[in-house]
């Protein structure tokens, strides 16, 4: 009895090992297709990982991160909305698994910035004043996260430069973005949001311009 309950307990750590293997090259892929702009092949791949790993909130949140950055490139309303609608769905999944996460908020908040940039006039006020309503409440919860300081100063660098008035005020926000993700303790979470510091990095050089 006890060979064979050991058999099974080495069984299980194998299916898990194997498993959690297939967990990250699967996510490897998602993102090597990320790195060759292959955004809609990358959200498919990250959203077809999300349906097996039911209680993570990393592959619907990246399938749906992705889905809204190709969307800046649409040019055909229709197209944008069902884009939109989809990335909005597995965003919202992603936030059903880690509820009140600002890395989801902020890739929400960019959700609603996509449909701003298509057409300003049409979607600018009511998704302005939703992004300000989620931007406020992400620093409330995570006052020092780099990504949702970032995120935030660089919507409201947009929403001065809208109005003709000088960005150079958030400037400072951004330079203690750019502190903090050159100083802040890698997750030992694997694949966990981590970007910023070259992006904070290209604003600042734009700063004072």
């Amino acid at each position: 009895m006890k060979k064979l309950i050991l058999l099974l307990v080495i069984s299980v750590i194998s299916f898990n090992t194997q498993a959690q293997t297939s967990y990250e090259k699967g996510m490897q892929s998602a993102f090597d297709l990320w790195n060759e702009d292959k955004l809609i092949a990358a959200s498919n791949l990250f959203e077809r990982i999300s349906t097996v790993e039911k209680d993570n909130w990393l592959p619907p949140f990246y399938a749906g991160y992705t889905l809204v950055l190709s969307a800046f490139e649409i040019e055909d309303e229709t197209t944008l909305k069902l884009k939109l609608d989809k990335a909005k769905s597995l965003l919202e999944q992603a936030a059903s698994i880690s509820p009140k996460n600002p890395d989801i908020m902020i890739a929400q908040a960019l959700h609603n910035t996509a449909y701003i940039n298509f057409d300003g006039q049409k979607y600018g006020m009511t998704m302005s004043s939703k992004n300000a309503s989620i931007y406020n409440e992400a620093l409330k919860i995570a006052p020092n996260n780099p990504r949702v300081i970032l995120a935030k100063a660089e919507w409201d660098m947009g929403s001065a430069r809208f109005f003709n008035q000088s960005a150079d005020p958030y400037c400072k926000d951004v330079e203690r973005a750019l502190e903090i993700l050159k100083t802040e303790d890698k997750s030992d979470i694997k694949f966990y949001p981590d970007w910023g510091q070259e992006r904070a990095e290209k604003i600042l050089e734009e700063c004072g311009k």
